[in-house]
């Protein structure tokens, strides 16, 4: 099998490829750089099957020059980070929407089974927990830019959706909750990486809002584990299904587990959102994910803990210092 990743050189879009390589399939990724990193794929860029684009999925001619190439995608490219989001709204919205209009109009082109990544911000400030896929969407008002990308996202579904069902595109949604691991950068304000390199720093870790928000965090060879079954399930095209994993931590206890973990002796402190991105912004107090779809349709459900990914996520910045 060949696989065409969009977005391959990201965080999650890297994993994927490195596992799907591992598995003997061919991969061919296109990635912008804008958020990925060659360095996410230094480690298999150069094995047989691999392929690296740099461009912008945006193009059609050459989407439809990769996808003609592949026997599947998966649509990982996206705007992402609350950080990003807030500074750059509409890039958040073009690249979203238009970006997998594009790839979907390729993937029917060529009849192309497709994978479409979603996010559990879909939901909004939805109080409905655990979040169920058929559960309504509460988005706030349109003068906070934060619910630009979730609105963008469920137009995405919308899309993809309706692309199943006028023109039978197998097509798959995929909301994610919270992915973390190795690899993924806390530039864009992932709360993750930026509290363990200030722990390994003895820096003061900055908790944005009360610290109350509850987060349940799946690690990504987790996810990346239920992307590919998903793709290999005949009956999952159409279906929307929530990826992540249930084990809830609130930010400031995770904060105190990381200042634990890596014996830092770093401090707290508590930072207004409107300090901390320059602008109001509305969050949620808790986010859930009921996974009792996808694993019907696929026997899935998250094998790793939260302290065993933090393991490696710390021990992962720690060779990077090295």
């Amino acid at each position: 099998m060949k696989a065409l990743i969009t977005g391959g050189a990201g965080f999650i879009g890297s994993h994927l490829a490195e596992r799907l390589l591992k598995d003997g399939n061919k991969v061919a990724v296109i990635d912008n750089l804008s958020t990925g990193s060659l360095n996410n794929i230094e480690t298999f860029k150069n094995k047989p099957g691999f392929t690296f684009t740099e461009g912008d999925i945006r193009d059609v001619k050459l989407m439809e020059k990769l996808a003609e190439q592949c026997d599947v995608i998966f649509h990982l490219a996206a705007a992402v980070g609350v950080q990003l989001i807030a500074d750059k709204p509409v890039h958040t919205i073009e690249t979203n929407i238009g970006g997998t209009e594009t790839v979907l109009e390729t993937a029917n082109k060529f009849g192309k089974k497709i994978l479409i990544a979603s996010s559990s911000e879909v939901y909004g400030k939805s109080e409905s927990v655990p979040f169920k896929e058929e559960d309504d969407i509460v988005l706030g008002s349109t003068s906070f830019s934060r619910w630009s990308y979730a609105c963008s996202k469920a137009v995405d579904e919308f899309l993809g959706l309706a692309f199943h069902q006028q023109y039978g595109l197998n097509v798959i949604i995929g909301r994610f909750f919270n992915t973390i691991g190795p690899r993924q950068t806390g530039r864009y304000g992932m709360v993750v990486p930026r509290f363990v390199q200030w722990a390994l720093k003895n820096e003061t870790l900055s908790i944005y809002g009360n610290g109350r928000q509850k987060r349940c965090f799946c690690y990504v060879a987790d996810l990346v584990e239920a992307l590919v079954d998903l793709m290999n399930c005949p009956k999952a095209a159409g279906v929307v299904y929530n990826i992540g994993s249930t084990e809830e931590i609130n930010i400031e206890g995770l904060a105190n587990k990381i200042i634990e973990m890596t014996g830092s002796r770093s401090k707290k402190k508590f930072v207004p959102y409107d300090v901390a991105y320059g602008r109001p912004i509305e969050d949620m107090m808790r986010r859930v994910p009921s996974i009792e779809r996808i694993k019907k349709a696929i026997g899935w459900q998250p094998k790793t803990s939260l302290t065993e990914t933090l393991k490696v996520v710390i021990e992962s910045f720690k060779e990077c210092r090295m």
